[in-house]
């Protein structure tokens, strides 16, 4: 009795496994010069081979086309939801505080966080402090995104104005002067 063949990615559909091993190289390098990092080209690659997988009966006869849309526009969709604000260093900077105000500055925000409104401390506490994007937040307090986004909005400028938070912690371009 004859052994079953392993099953191949895309052993199914064996056209499609013809074409990725083929292309794969080709859409790795296009890939690499839309996101500029090997890492996400790999991921950008698979994903959207994936996607062409799902769609494979209607691609057509000449995939490239439908290949490279999915390719691009999946960049396009990841590189809107990616943030970058930030930018990852080796050593953290030191933060100038004066000995012994930890504790008093950690309960100058708890208490303004208290004087904001229960949806508003909500939004900000899973925004800024569970690090949740707007859609996740607009599920777990049962409104939309659009209504997240003016909570938290809302909340930063009464934390804006709060005459405790102004007079304890420095402005923002006092901690530009700093050089922090």
């Amino acid at each position: 009795m004859a052994k079953p063949p392993d099953p191949v990615v895309g052993s199914d559909r064996p056209e499609f496994g013809t074409y990725a091993a083929e292309r794969s190289p080709r859409l790795l390098r296009t890939a690499f010069l839309l996101c500029r990092d090997w890492g996400t080209a790999e991921d950008l690659v698979q994903t959207a081979l994936t996607k062409a997988w799902l769609a494979w009966p209607r691609v057509g006869d000449d995939p490239d086309p439908y290949v490279y849309r999915i390719l691009v526009n999946t960049h396009h969709s990841w590189w809107r939801r990616r943030w970058r604000g930030e930018v990852p260093t080796g050593d953290l900077p030191e933060l100038p505080l004066p000995e012994g105000r930890g504790v008093e500055d950690r309960d100058v925000l708890w208490k303004a966080l208290g004087g904001l409104g229960r949806r508003e401390r909500a939004a900000i506490v899973l925004r800024y402090f569970c690090d949740l994007e707007h859609a996740a937040i607009a599920r777990i307090l049962g409104c939309s995104p659009v209504t997240v986004r003016s909570q938290i909005s809302r909340a930063l400028a009464k934390l804006r104005v709060d005459p405790t938070l102004r007079d304890h912690f420095p402005s923002p371009a006092e901690f530009q002067n700093q050089g922090v």
